[in-house]
């Protein structure tokens, strides 16, 4: 069974640039339609303008942290069923707790290979 994740719209928001790159080549080699973010301020404008499909989001981040991002996107009734996969370099359970308190759909540990990037769109996203 191959993957069809033609136009599928995939948001990536990291502060670093590597991991930024490494997923979006990732994703656009199955075929998804990448935006990128740098912060939370800059993704939440993106958010409202692209609507994707599944959202990746880094929980270390300078001004908002993805907990105050989640939280704000699963606060917003257009997007509460968007899927927001958190992103760590911390296996900690402390995180993926309060990840699932503001309503992540699940939690990455960086790095991440490309089956655990691809499994997580395949399993969030009904197509």
């Amino acid at each position: 069974m191959t993957d069809n994740f033609q136009d599928l719209k995939v948001m990536v928001i990291d502060d670093s640039k590597t991991i930024r790159r490494t997923a979006e080549t990732l994703l656009k080699k199955a075929g998804c339609e990448v935006i990128t973010a740098t912060d939370g301020f800059d993704a939440l404008a993106k958010i409202a303008d692209s609507k994707p499909s599944i959202i990746f989001v880094d929980i270390m981040m300078p001004r908002l942290d993805s907990y105050q991002i989640c939280a704000l996107i699963k606060n917003n009734s257009a997007f509460k069923s968007t899927p927001v996969i958190m992103l760590s370099s911390k296996d900690g359970l402390f995180d993926k707790a309060k990840g699932r308190i503001v309503g992540s759909d699940e939690y990455l540990t960086k790095p991440f290979s490309k089956d655990e990037l691809l499994g997580a769109i395949r399993q969030h996203i009904s197509g």
